[in-house]
């Protein structure tokens, strides 16, 4: 910690977050979490046990003017067993909506996955670091500091060198959002860049991130958590990690979409309701999971293992997928009239593709996430769209 400044430190509360659904007290300070403690103790495995820890969207928003901001935290990294460790995550300060600074924390845990299909890992404890901003501008200003996307982040301590109070109510509609890893924000280069993030800037609304890599899987507890969240737009990305992990055929997933809206609309009966299938991923389209990692020439790329024959016993594929969501949206909008569809390949298609290619076959490179961000601000929360707002 720097010792020029008269600091003065703020106690990190409820109050001061946004885009979290529950805290954990830890010994080191505040846990925010995406998912509620009682969905939690319903995780089935370690992935989605991680990956709704990971603070995608959760920011801390306080008003000050303070010039030297740092704020104390605990990072736990994620890092493949026999691949390089990835860069340290970023911390993204905006300043009354502007991204101004950027910053990292060195040390804290590191969490090495040593098997990529089941996803076991050791952990390795390190110590705590702190996150620098300095060079602020002069007088009043909204801060927010989104923590990295990918790296669970337990909140220790806040420092400025200025008094902070409460940012005041922004009135912005509160956009509720699930998804799989590219809305949790895989390959996004820092935390403001994924697409929900940037599509929510565009739209003028306060995003709740549900996007949790590999673990958008029509799950009951993660339906209940968005049924008790107070949103005034919901939107659900689904479809691709249940091809993917080869997770149901057609015969289960059909019921399963049908229950995950049921319970949503117990309470949001008539909130607006956004179902979007999954943008272009040419390994997937017309073949089967599971997916494999495909190691050939030392680069991680994804493959699809299934067989494209089993279709017609209801193996799922994306362009299968599609259908039956736009089925059941068509369906249901009878009897509902906020509930709206959206092919995910008018975000990312085939154009996108041939200008953007998927890295390793499935998630979009920092540009990808920029050009889907722009395609929903465009087509959801612009005029016309089933989220007008006004701003898209």
């Amino acid at each position: 910690m720097n010792t020029e400044h008269d600091w003065i430190t703020t106690p990190v509360t409820a109050d001061m977050l946004r885009g979290f659904l529950d805290l954990e007290q830890t010994p080191h300070g505040l846990l925010p979490h995406r998912l509620p403690a009682r969905a939690r103790r319903q995780i089935p495995d370690d992935r989605l046990a991680v990956a709704e820890a990971q603070p995608s969207g959760v920011r801390l928003v306080f008003r000050t003017r303070a010039t030297v901001v740092e704020l104390d935290t605990l990072p736990t990294r994620r890092v493949y067993r026999g691949f390089p460790a990835p860069a340290d995550g970023v911390y993204d300060l905006l300043v009354d909506g502007r991204l101004a600074a950027q910053a990292t924390v060195a040390g804290g845990n590191v969490r090495t996955i040593v098997d990529m299909v089941t996803q076991s890992a050791e952990l390795t404890e390190g110590p705590a670091g702190t996150a620098r901003f300095a060079e602020l501008p002069a007088g009043d200003k909204d801060i927010e500091i989104w923590l990295p996307h990918t790296e669970v982040t337990e909140l220790i301590a806040l420092r400025t060198d200025a008094p902070v109070e409460p940012a005041p109510d922004n009135g912005r509609k509160v956009w509720l959002h699930h998804g799989s890893s590219i809305s949790h924000g895989s390959n996004a280069a820092h935390p403001t860049a994924i697409w929900p993030a940037l599509a929510a800037s565009r739209g003028g609304v306060e995003l709740v991130n549900l996007g949790f890599g590999g673990s958008a899987l029509l799950d009951p507890f993660t339906a209940r958590a968005m049924r008790d969240t107070p949103a005034d737009l919901i939107s659900l990305k689904i479809g691709i990690n249940v091809a993917n992990a080869d997770a149901m055929r057609l015969r289960a997933f059909t019921p399963a979409v049908h229950g995950f809206l049921d319970t949503i609309r117990e309470g949001h009966p008539t909130t607006p309701l956004l179902v979007v299938s999954p943008v272009l991923c040419p390994i997937q389209e017309d073949t089967p999971g599971p997916l494999a990692p495909d190691l050939d020439g030392g680069t991680l790329r994804f493959k699809a293992t299934g067989d494209p024959a089993e279709r017609a016993a209801g193996r799922l594929t994306l362009n299968v997928i599609r259908n039956e969501l736009a089925r059941v949206v068509e369906q249901r909008a009878a009897d509902d009239p906020n509930l709206h569809y959206l092919d995910g390949r008018d975000l990312y298609g085939e154009k996108d593709y041939a200008e953007f290619p998927l890295p390793d076959e499935v998630h979009p490179d920092p540009a990808g996430h920029r050009r889907i961000g722009e395609n929903f601000a465009r087509l959801v929360f612009g005029e016309g769209g089933p989220f007008a707002t006004g701003t898209g």
